[in-house]
């Protein structure tokens, strides 16, 4: 029975920025132990006493058959079958794991099934790797250094890119944080109701805050998210720190998507983010290279669409 490895609901931000940066094949074990169907389940006694692990994938080809765990071992000396060949013995209802999850769906796993390990499955069905909490715990560690060195130099806003004495507030957002997706947007138009009087205008600023945040959740490493309001304009700015946009034109074009099929499936990634964007904003730039990308989308608005109390903000 596997451990709880995190509890993403109280761990630090700089944790759960990890956790949705890192995806399941940064963190796999690639070699894979493997026996055919034709072994016997005395071999894969030894090669777990071998190898001081607890479960052994059976697969030939590059193709996954099934399973045969330390209880299917224990069951097979108790019954009297250690003998006995794996096909007849192994566990064959597998759940497993694609490699390009992110690495929050492989501790989701291991807390509601509590299992040793995930067998890891390429987009083409093949057995490319294998994960544990263990795999999982020393990752964390090796980057954790790493990340709280990076983490204050990230993100700052540039001299002049805010005027003084304006409003202006910041939210994370982490790569493949589905569940949490929309908050800032949601957070940027109550700020908006504060100071505008036109549904209208409201409605525009809110509609690119959420594509913006959306792009950072979908097809960036993750990021953070900035608006500002000064001389009657909004102004949203996205940072993040790859893996960048190829190629921005088609980035603009209506329908054009590099998500990946399961986030597709998840009903995002329809490649309408950035046209929108464009499409409500009056001020819209991209700036984009492998090392990461900012976009900033201002919509101004008119003394006649603020609230009348906000109209010397």
């Amino acid at each position: 029975m596997s451990p709880m490895i995190l509890n993403t609901e109280d761990s630090p931000p700089f944790i759960l920025e990890l956790i949705y940066r890192l995806r399941i094949r940064d963190v796999m074990t690639r070699t894979v132990i493997s026996v055919p169907r034709g072994a016997r389940m005395r071999d894969v006694q030894a090669l777990m006493k071998e190898n001081a692990i607890t479960g052994i994938p059976v697969a030939e080809d590059g193709r996954l058959l099934g399973l045969v765990s330390v209880d299917d071992i224990l069951n097979a000396l108790i019954d009297g079958f250690i003998d006995d060949v794996v096909e007849n013995r192994m566990t064959r209802n597998l759940i497993v794991l694609e490699d390009d999850m992110p690495l929050s769906f492989a501790i989701s796993y291991f807390e509601k099934y509590r299992y040793g390990r995930f067998p890891i499955l390429d987009r083409n069905k093949r057995l490319v790797g294998i994960i544990s909490s263990r795999d999982i715990l020393i990752k964390l560690l090796l980057e954790f250094n790493t990340e709280m060195e990076n983490l204050e130099k990230q993100f700052k806003w540039s001299d002049g890119e805010v005027p003084a004495g304006s409003t202006r507030c910041e939210f994370a957002v982490r790569k493949f944080d589905f569940e949490n997706a929309g908050k800032a947007s949601f957070e940027i138009k109550k700020l908006c109701k504060e100071r505008i009087g036109d549904p209208k205008v409201i409605r525009r600023i809110a509609v690119a805050a959420y594509e913006l945040e959306m792009n950072l959740v979908v097809h960036s490493n993750g990021g953070k998210m900035f608006f500002s309001w000064a001389d009657n304009k909004a102004t949203i700015v996205v940072v993040d720190s790859g893996p960048g946009i190829p190629n921005v034109e088609d980035a603009l074009r209506e329908g054009f998507t590099t998500a990946t099929e399961w986030v597709q499936s998840l009903g995002f990634g329809a490649g309408m983010g950035l046209p929108n964007t464009k499409r409500v904003t009056d001020e819209f730039s991209i700036e984009s290279s492998p090392k990461g990308t900012k976009v900033t989308a201002a919509i101004r608005v008119n003394q006649d669409e603020l609230l009348p109390h906000k109209e010397g903000e």
